[in-house]
């Protein structure tokens, strides 16, 4: 009687846990780069572009891909609101992009470890400065708006994809820009009144 309720407890854990797996949730519609850019394209208001930068070695990106990434808030404000790319920094593809060609830093050099060289796109778009996880949030025409780098929790990186998905960060530029202008206005005005 004890081995059959053992089991019967085990079966019923076991069934809890598989119902509530990631794998029924629902996930983040990633896009490689190419079908972002045709995306792009089709859609009447296209969307920003947020682009993972990761590698097959990185801890942290599969860190990110079991927490952060798999969070239901995330998923749905991702999905919603940006052109989700998954791009391995490492990876041997060619890359056609407004007339530029972009390939593995270097192309005929095959892996030999767990890490590989690194591709011209994710170098370009991300500055030079290489470490894994990192992001690049683009806009509708593809400019380069932020590079977020590292680990990030649920609440910091909703907080940066709300800010960068609406207008909010050019109200913000514009605020910076005025504060800005006007500092060096009283600047001016010290300077001539000091004379």
């Amino acid at each position: 009687m004890k081995q059959l309720l053992l089991v019967l407890t085990f079966l019923l854990l076991a069934n809890l846990a598989f119902a509530q797996t990631p794998a029924t949730a629902a996930k983040i519609n990633w896009m490689t780069w190419e079908e972002a850019v045709a995306q792009s394209k089709k859609d009447e208001k296209p969307k920003k572009i947020f682009i993972d930068f990761y590698t097959d070695w990185c801890g942290w990106c599969k860190r990110m891909d079991a927490s952060t990434f798999a969070n239901p808030t995330i998923v749905e404000y991702m999905n919603r609101n940006y052109y989700a790319v998954k791009f391995d920094a490492e990876c041997m593809d060619t890359i056609l992009f407004n007339g530029t060609t972009f390939i593995n830093s270097k192309p005929t050099v095959k892996k030999t470890g767990p890490r590989g060289n690194v591709h011209i796109l994710a170098y370009s778009l991300l500055e030079g400065q290489l470490s894994y996880p990192s992001y690049t949030i683009l806009d509708a025409n593809f400019s380069r708006l932020h590079i977020l780098k590292g680990f990030k929790e649920v609440e910091p990186l909703l907080g940066t994809l709300l800010f960068f998905s609406g207008e909010e960060f050019k109200h913000y530029h514009n605020y910076v820009h005025g504060q800005w202008q006007r500092n060096i206005k009283l600047q001016q005005e010290a300077a001539a009144k000091a004379k």
